[in-house]
């Protein structure tokens, strides 16, 4: 594209010279101010969307049209920039405005320089978007083919308009919804439970939300959902990416779309698609209304988001936002910054996406931070957990968890106080961080998640492993200051098998994503039960039932915080699919009907949360030590061989042993109470027998040892209610799981 074709056509009067803060488009009644950083930009246009029927005064330019059919674009000229930033203002923009950005400088691909203003840009800072993303070749910056590959030979500018098949930036007004008082929970991590769940997936089947909000924010926040949740026990909600994303160009010819959302283009907008109620803004004030319905069950929302890349892709995708802004600041590089023109432009991708956000730039620093505190101060929500959180963590190529990013993470008076969760990995080898995050991060511990898949199925050499695990990893967390409640526990995640199919399949069965079962992880550590996949045997769907409640209460029971995939608790399945990051359908979305449902499983959550809650001793803050928390009192945590004594450090290595108890004690508890005081509690032992033998174990003979009662149970010979007293001699059947509740001391 020649300048000459982008002169004054379109353009309308100059704007007022407006401020270079803050980002992004800032209402007011007198004016809207528009600010972007695009600093090696030679000139930088504004570019208003409207209705053909709203009218416009200035001149237009709509060859091709915008949105659709009979869209307007107004062009204004940004003529003040400086600290890279170009801005301006303009009088009589209302909230709902659409608008976008046009950049022109140089093109030099091999110098990380891809400016071309045919390409109608994102605001980074938009606060919604209107419209979605439509795979076409004009999307792509160079020159492609309709196939959508690249022209042979050096990338070359495409001249193609492509603000018809792109989102348009939309002006929000932020202070014009009413919190009505209000204010963030912050329960403790100790008192945390977590369910993760996807917001169109989770009500899209739901037959008791009104069809017009199933799959949408008010869907999620109508109270149908937030008593079933509250019902169930959980505390917190793990959201799956909802800021606005991009389909993958790839999944076009296939029919697919990028269900999952791991694919962000817009870190301040709530994902367009989920409103019910519009995409002119409307979608912000949903989505605070689906917060504010949470908390007023009680239930804190914590957001899943991907800053590790965008949905730009590596140097062959599209040009949507940042690459035609400043594509060189942007993304991190396999040489920083090519002083020799012949030297290709190599992204350094350790996301497996194509491209790494670059967290050394200050302004993509700064973009990282602002969006967090945008979601916290303005849409009230109560964490974070970060995608690939190791790629966002580099100094150069390097991990570095003393890296900016964290620091100002840690040290900021908004962000710091939130709950903050890490995927302590990303998809390199030096990426693999499980237990080197700082404080106040937690993180997603995958070591519990593979030692639970194991024990179950009877692939552990022993029981050691599993104690840790059980007792909150002090391997990985001790050490460096934190409590049990840095793991995050989890068994299953949206990546991988539900619960269900992770004892109904030994194998992935991705098909239908068309990519002939490549993908998804081959290490699943599942067991099927002796059938793969669906059956109608009773015993194999008795053994499945039972496998998945076990793992499900020792989930809830372990030490360290609970993290459940939505719908495991009632049995979905995706019919063996371990990645349906594009199955936007029945495979992804929970099924709410009654007649498949495992209602048994639904309830050994549900008491298991509820004991959790009730008794401190199953969610303490300290560290198990192995002794008496006062003098002649019992040991807070003892573990118990099936011959009724404490376990050796033979037993410990014996890997034939497949089944072992855990007491632990709550009279009194080590943590004291709010005011000091010491605390008491009952004490529970939870026997555990994951071998495929019925296991033959004695109640130890101690003195702290007290009768009591089986509380949660998945052995059908001691059902909830049994009572049990020391010395007794109980045979815990094979594959399953037996807590025991003393009678409670206190007077």
């Amino acid at each position: 594209m020649t300048p000459g074709q982008w002169s004054a056509t379109g353009e309308s009067v100059a704007v007022w010279p407006g401020h270079n803060w803050p980002l992004g488009a800032t209402w007011s009644e007198e004016s809207t101010n528009f600010a972007v950083h695009a600093p090696e930009a030679t000139a930088v246009w504004l570019c208003l969307f409207d209705d053909a029927h709203e009218g416009t005064a200035a001149a237009t330019a709509s060859d091709p049209p915008g949105d659709g059919p009979g869209d307007v674009e107004t062009r204004h000229r940004l003529t003040e920039a400086s600290l890279g930033i170009w801005h301006g203002a303009l009088p009589g923009i209302r909230p709902g405005q659409r608008y976008g950005f046009r950049a022109e400088g140089p093109w030099a691909p091999e110098q990380g320089l891809r400016f071309n203003p045919a390409k109608l840009l994102l605001d980074p800072y938009a606060r919604a978007v209107s419209g979605g993303y439509t795979t076409h070749p004009a999307v792509f910056g160079h020159e492609v083919r309709d196939d959508l590959r690249p022209v042979p030979g050096p990338h070359r500018p495409d001249g193609r308009d492509s603000a018809a098949y792109v989102g348009k930036s939309v002006v929000v007004r932020d202070d014009d919804f009413d919190w009505s008082g209000d204010r963030p929970i912050r329960a403790r991590w100790r008192d945390t439970a977590i369910y993760e769940l996807h917001v169109k997936g989770f009500t899209a089947l739901h037959d008791r939300i009104p069809e017009e909000l199933r799959g949408t924010y008010a869907g999620l926040g109508h109270h149908v959902v937030t008593d079933y949740l509250g019902d169930l026990g959980v505390t917190a909600v793990e959201l799956l990416p909802v800021h606005q994303f991009a389909h993958e160009p790839h999944l076009h010819p296939l029919g697919l779309t990028n269900y999952w959302g791991y694919n962000s283009i817009g870190f301040f907008a709530p994902h367009a698609a989920y409103s019910a109620s519009g995409d002119r803004g409307q979608q912000v004030a949903e989505f605070k209304q689906m917060v504010k319905n949470f908390h007023s069950r009680g239930i804190e929302v914590i957001l899943d988001v991907v800053y590790n890349h965008t949905a730009e892709a590596g140097a062959d995708g599209p040009t949507l936002c940042f690459r035609g802004l400043d594509d060189l600041g942007a993304y991190r590089r396999v040489s920083p910054r090519p002083e020799d023109n012949r030297e290709p432009d190599t992204y350094w991708d350790v996301t497996g996406c194509g491209n790494t956000v670059n967290t050394d730039n200050p302004a993509m620093l700064r973009l990282v931070l602002d969006s967090l505190r945008y979601w916290v101060t303005e849409m009230h929500v109560d964490g974070f957990r970060f995608d690939l959180m190791s790629a966002l963590t580099r100094t150069g190529h390097q991990v570095d968890t003393s890296c900016a990013l964290l620091t100002c993470i840690a040290q900021d008076p908004v962000l710091r106080h939130v709950k903050l969760i890490a995927e302590p990995w990303d998809v390199s080898m030096d990426g693999y961080r499980v237990g080197e995050f700082p404080p106040p991060f937690t993180e997603w511990n995958d070591q519990y998640r593979d030692t639970m898949r194991d024990f179950w199925r009877s692939s552990t050499d022993g029981v050691r492993s599993v104690a840790t695990r059980l007792a909150g990893s002090s391997d990985l967390y001790l050490d460096d200051g934190r409590s049990p409640y840095a793991s995050i526990n989890f068994v299953t995640a949206h990546d991988g098998f539900t619960l269900r199919d992770l004892v109904s399949y030994d194998r992935k069965h991705n098909e239908a994503n068309g990519e002939l079962n490549r993908d998804g992880s081959d290490d699943n550590r599942s067991w099927n039960c002796g059938v793969e996949g669906e059956t109608d045997d009773p015993d194999v769907v008795a053994l499945r039932h039972r496998q998945a409640a076990n793992i499900m209460a020792t989930l809830c029971l372990s030490a360290g915080v609970p993290m459940i995939t939505a719908g495991d608790e009632r049995g979905r399945t995706q019919g063996g699919s371990n990645n349906p990051y594009c199955q936007d359908n029945e495979t992804s979305w929970v099924d709410w009907r009654a007649d498949d449902a495992w209602l048994d499983l639904f309830d050994v959550t549900r008491t298991a949360l509820r004991l959790r809650r009730e008794h401190p001793a199953l969610r303490q803050r300290h560290w198990f030590e192995g002794r008496p928390t006062i003098r002649g009192g019992p040991k807070d945590l003892a573990w118990i061989h099936p011959q009724g004594r404490e376990m050796t450090a033979d037993d410990w290595l014996d890997p034939l042993l497949h089944s072992f108890g855990m007491f632990v004690s709550g009279d009194p508890l080590r943590s004291p109470g709010p005011r000091g005081e010491q605390q008491r509690d009952t004490s529970f032992m939870i026997w555990l027998n994951a071998s495929p033998q019925d296991c033959e174990v004695v109640l130890p003979v101690q003195d702290w040892v007290k009768s009591g009662c089986v509380v949660i149970s998945t052995d059908p010979q001691h059902p909830v209610g049994t009572r049990v007293a020391a010395g007794e001699t109980m045979l815990v059947a094979a594959r399953s799981l037996v807590l025991l509740q003393q009678d409670d001391p206190r007077p």
